[in-house]
């Protein structure tokens, strides 16, 4: 980093080897190791958390998370990349809206289906059992678990169990 000096960084919020949160993990800590440098981060998809750990790296200047189909219009994404090497702060609008829904309780995004399923993750039956319970097969019940990570933001990490995130949610609502 010291021998090229960027500019900005534009990055990926997935990026390898796992392709999960490589790219937003090297921004902040980019950021944390050069306070002033501006990064700009692109993601296919709305992720909160990420979006929250980037904006708060640093002092909240010089930085930036876009989704993809921003790029797509060159001169907005253009208009953004120089907002973000000039200091500013560039949040995607779709971004700020889900920021905004933060607020509200994490489990209202999810069907009834989806609790039924989570609370008996949170009772600690296995896919199995809750397949058993609700008379449904495995594949049904891990396509609702994928859902209800996905509503309450759980993205993949090395770092974290998600099934035990998103019963720590289900518990606090």
């Amino acid at each position: 980093m010291a021998e090229h000096r960027p500019q900005v960084v534009v990055t990926d919020v997935r990026m390898p080897p796992a392709f999960q949160d490589e790219g937003l993990r090297a921004a902040v800590r980019l950021r944390a190791d050069h306070p002033g440098l501006p990064v700009l981060v692109l993601s296919q998809y709305v992720q909160r958390a990420y979006a929250a750990d980037l904006l708060d790296s640093g002092d909240g200047s010089g930085v930036g998370y876009l989704l993809k189909d921003r790029v797509g219009q060159v001169e907005e994404f253009v208009a953004a990349l120089a907002e973000v090497a000039a200091g500013g702060t560039v949040v995607d609008p779709e971004v700020v809206r889900q920021l905004l829904r933060r607020r509200r309780d994490p489990l209202e995004r999810l069907t009834p289906r989806e609790r039924e399923v989570l609370a008996l993750v949170a009772e600690g039956k296995s896919n199995g059992a809750i397949a058993r319970a609700l008379v449904v097969s495995e594949a049904a019940v891990g396509k609702h678990i994928g859902g209800i990570l996905t509503k309450l933001d759980l993205p993949p990490a090395d770092d974290t169990h998600r099934r035990v995130l998103a019963v720590l949610a289900y518990l606090r609502s």
